[in-house]
């Protein structure tokens, strides 16, 4: 895959996706401004993010998958249980292919 031009939005950052994940994204995009109405868009690390006293998520696309990002540690702890099923090891959390997160899940935050 080719590298992804740096972007410095969230719009931008969707617009080189293509449809499905771009859909797929700006889906899970309102559902996390649905759940931190307060939270302030961003790009960290190069993904969409969300920051309202710190860095709260982010999400982003690869060649095969979507993902989604728990940048809080607090965070994790808080959901351990919700969050057994995925890799939380490696860095704030990382989804798993054969298991996509669930939106509800996203929305507890």
């Amino acid at each position: 895959m080719a590298a992804r031009p740096k972007t410095k939005t969230i719009d931008e950052y969707l617009a080189t996706l293509s449809d499905d994940k771009r859909a797929a994204l700006e889906k899970l995009r309102q559902t996390i401004k649905g759940a931190a109405p307060k939270a302030e868009e961003c790009i960290s690390y190069q993904l969409p993010a969300f920051r309202q006293n710190g860095m709260l998520v982010a999400f982003g696309a690869t060649a095969n998958h979507c993902a989604f990002y728990l940048m809080s540690a607090s965070a994790v702890e808080a959901h351990k249980d919700e969050l057994k099923e995925y890799d939380t090891s490696k860095g704030p959390s990382a989804s798993k292919r054969t298991n996509p997160y669930r939106l509800p899940l996203c929305g507890s935050w």
